[in-house]
Formats: structure tokens, C-alpha cells, sequence
């Protein structure tokens, strides 16, 4: 009785299995309870493999791992596709017992391979890249990236090979290139189950031809008269540009002893305001050209202030005059120049507003001068006598009439002229 509920419990237990291509395979079959009865592998041809530690097929791939009552484990290595399939173990019971395990053989697809691309590309061109990879099962799955970023707008094919069990995937993918583009990697990354989690990746670095791109950096932001100045010509470009050419106002440089071009930096010695212009930098290459301009404008040296004492200005005029109306003006002007606070110091040469300044304080004090002495000669009356007012008509001769007006001046009538 025992016996016969023992052989009721007996039942032999399988795992599927999923292997790599070229891996090895472990296949074991368990059995809880076992009254010492046989247990076999047999692979999908039904070949049998192991009757318990007695080996019945001759494949050297094929190996003993472990023979009990209650297990039996075989290994098989370098598995090929062709040894997928269901696998099946027996347990020699009345009736035979089976338990099947599935082997699952994973094909490694090929390392990628990127095409259509042809080295140089022009800035503007439409590329069209395709990557491909054969051997994969099942079918693996292709990204792109540019950049570290993936690139999701791709086409994508998968076809059978010829074998039936491997596939064969391509993607490609289109898009239009720039000068950003030149030295950056694209990457096709193909991610499959039997990779374990390391992707293949084939890598294309593109080649991108495009025209120059010019701009013109001062050595300084506020150039001043007397310094120097360096105007370097940054240029890019794929081929590289040739020597740069320097122009100023469409024009060769003025003055080449001062303006010295060196790589592509031009060093203009000792400012002035001649130099004053639009400087142009003109790079060149196989594909174009392209230029830069940089407006140039000298500006003065600041100078120290000096101390400024303001005096005040002092006008006086004096007229003075006799009875006999003898005019004798006198004129003083005191003035004190104030030193104009914005005037550049070191500056030489006359100073004109200085010399402006006394010449309208002169004109002043003559105007004023002229002024006084009309108004003067207004007002002042000149008088006289005339000897002949009174008697002269009387007097037999004219000593008489003398003596007569002089005799008589106290009353005489006076006349008066005025002056104007």
C-alpha cells in the first residue's frame, strides 16, 4: 500500500531553458519522490540522451552533470539554433511519467554597420544614413542618437534570413546637415536580448564643408589716441579659411608702418584720429567667402582736472573833465581769467577763451566811457561875456566901448551859448 501511493506521488519536474547561441545549456529533471525508478533525456528528434548516468547519444557537446534517484541534469554546450527545441524527461513509472522543456536558442545579431555616408558633405546637403545588423533572434531592435540624443523619426525593416530562424534589421535615417553638424558622432546602438545589456554601436563622425564665419574682437572697448589697439579676426570654417585680408574704407591699409598685419591680427601702433574708419576682415575658403567690419573711432585722452580759483571781476571807469571841456578819461580794468574746468591739461597753444574774455571787458569800458562823457556834455554849460553887449553902440570908438562894458558888467545882460 505504501508502495502504491509512493508511485502515485512520482513525478518528474522541468524548467524551460533560454540559451545564447554558442552558450551551454543546463537541463534538469527533478523528481520529490522517487522509488528508484529511471529517469531519461531525450532531445526534439526523440534521440535519448542519458538513461539516468549512461550516456546514449554520441555528441561530445553533450555532457553528465548530475545522476540521482531524484534528479538528473545534463549539460549541452555550444548550442547552434539548430538545437532549439522541446526537450523531454521520462520517468520510468507504470505508466512512464514525462515532463517537457523547452530550449530556447537566442541568435547574436552582427555588429552594426553604417552606410551612405560619403566624406565631404556641403552645409544644406540631405543625409541619409542606414544601419544594419543580420543574425539576431529574435529581431533586433535599432536606435539612433546624435549628440546623445536620440533621434526618434527613423524608418525601420526587419526581413527573415535565409535560414528561417534569424532576422535581419536595417533603419535608416534622413536628415539635413549644418555646420553644427561637423565633428559630431552619430551612433547606431542595436539593443537584443542576448547582449546582456551591453548594446552593440557602430559610430559615424561627420565631415561638414561649410563657408566661413568672420567677427572682429578690439583688444579693447575704448580705443584712445596714443594707445595702441589689436583687432584680431576670428574666422572658422571647414577647409579652414586661407590668411585673412584687411582693408579700411574699401581700401588698402593707409599706413602700413603703423598698421601691421600679423596672422590674422591687425596691431595698429599709436592711435589718432586719422585712423579713424571702418576696418574690414574678408576670410576665404574653397566653398566661399565672408567678411566682418569694425567701425573705428579714436577717442581723446581724459586728463587730470587742475584746481580751479575762482576770482571776482572787477570794471572801474573814470571820467574827468575841465571848465575849458578838456576831457581826460581813465580806464582801468581788473579781470581774472577762470581756467575753463573741462580744458584738457598739457594742452598747449592759445588759450581763446581767455583772450575773448579781455577783449569784451575792453569794449565794455569803452562803451561805457563814451556813454558818461555824452551824457556830460549834456548837461555841463559853458558861459562867457560878450564885451560888445552894452555900450558899444554909444561909444564914439571901440577903446571907449571897452572901457564902457567893462565899467558896466555887473549889469550887463548876459548871453549864454550852450554846447550840445
Amino acid at each position: 500500500m505504501d508502495k502504491h501511493t509512493g508511485s502515485q506521488g512520482q513525478f518528474p519536474l522541468t524548467q524551460n531553458v533560454t540559451v545564447v547561441e554558442g552558450g551551454t545549456a543546463i537541463l534538469t529533471c527533478r523528481v520529490d519522490q522517487n522509488d528508484n525508478t529511471s529517469l531519461q533525456w531525450s532531445n526534439p528528434a526523440q534521440q535519448t540522451l542519458y538513461f539516468d548516468d549512461k550516456k546514449a547519444l554520441r555528441d561530445n557537446r553533450i555532457e553528465l552533470v548530475r545522476a540521482s534517484w531524484h534528479e538528473l541534469s545534463i549539460s549541452v554546450s555550444d548550442v547552434s539554433l539548430s538545437d532549439e527545441g522541446q526537450y523531454t524527461c521520462s520517468l520510468f513509472t507504470m505508466p512512464v511519467k514525462t515532463s517537457k522543456a523547452y530550449l530556447t536558442v537566442l541568435g547574436v545579431p552582427d555588429k552594426p554597420q553604417i552606410s551612405g555616408f560619403s566624406s565631404p558633405v556641403m552645409e544644406g546637403d540631405l543625409m541619409q544614413l542606414t544601419c544594419k545588423t543580420s543574425g539576431s533572434k529574435p529581431a533586433a531592435d535599432i536606435r539612433w542618437f546624435k549628440n546623445d540624443k536620440e533621434i526618434k523619426d527613423v524608418k525601420y525593416l526587419k526581413e527573415e534570413d535565409a535560414n528561417r530562424k534569424t532576422f535581419t534589421v536595417s533603419s535608416t535615417l534622413d536628415f539635413r546637415v549644418d555646420r553644427s553638424d561637423d565633428g559630431v558622432a552619430v551612433i547606431c546602438r542595436v539593443d537584443h536580448e542576448s547582449l546582456n545589456a551591453t548594446p552593440q554601436v557602430a559610430m559615424q563622425v561627420l565631415e561638414i564643408h561649410y563657408t566661413p564665419s568672420v567677427k572682429i574682437i578690439p583688444s579693447t572697448p575704448f580705443p584712445q589716441e596714443g594707445q595702441p589697439l589689436i583687432l584680431t579676426c576670428e574666422s572658422k570654417g571647414k577647409p579652414l579659411p586661407e590668411p585673412v585680408l584687411w582693408t579700411k574704407d574699401g581700401g588698402e591699409l593707409p599706413d602700413p608702418d603703423r598698421m601691421v598685419v600679423s596672422g590674422r591680427e591687425l596691431n595698429i601702433l599709436f592711435l589718432n584720429k586719422t585712423d579713424n574708419g571702418t576696418y574690414r576682415c574678408e576670410a576665404t575658403n574653397t566653398i566661399g567667402q565672408s567678411s566682418a567690419e569694425y567701425v573705428l573711432i579714436v577717442h581723446d585722452v581724459p586728463n587730470t582736472l587742475l584746481p580751479t580759483t575762482i576770482i571776482p571781476s572787477l570794471t572801474t571807469a573814470t571820467v574827468t573833465t575841465t571848465v575849458a571841456i578838456t576831457t581826460s578819461p581813465t580806464t582801468s580794468a581788473t579781470t581774472s581769467s577762470v581756467r575753463d574746468p573741462n580744458a584738457l591739461a598739457g594742452q598747449t597753444g592759445p588759450d581763446h577763451a581767455l583772450i575773448g574774455g579781455i577783449v569784451a571787458v575792453v569794449v565794455f569800458v569803452t562803451l561805457c566811457s563814451i556813454f558818461l562823457l555824452g551824457r556830460y556834455l549834456a548837461r555841463h554849460k559853458g558861459t562867457y561875456l560878450t564885451n560888445e553887449a552894452k555900450g558899444a553902440e554909444d561909444a564914439p570908438d571901440a577903446d571907449t566901448a571897452i572901457i564902457n562894458a567893462e565899467g558896466s558888467q555887473v549889469n550887463a545882460e548876459e548871453k549864454k551859448e550852450y554846447f550840445i
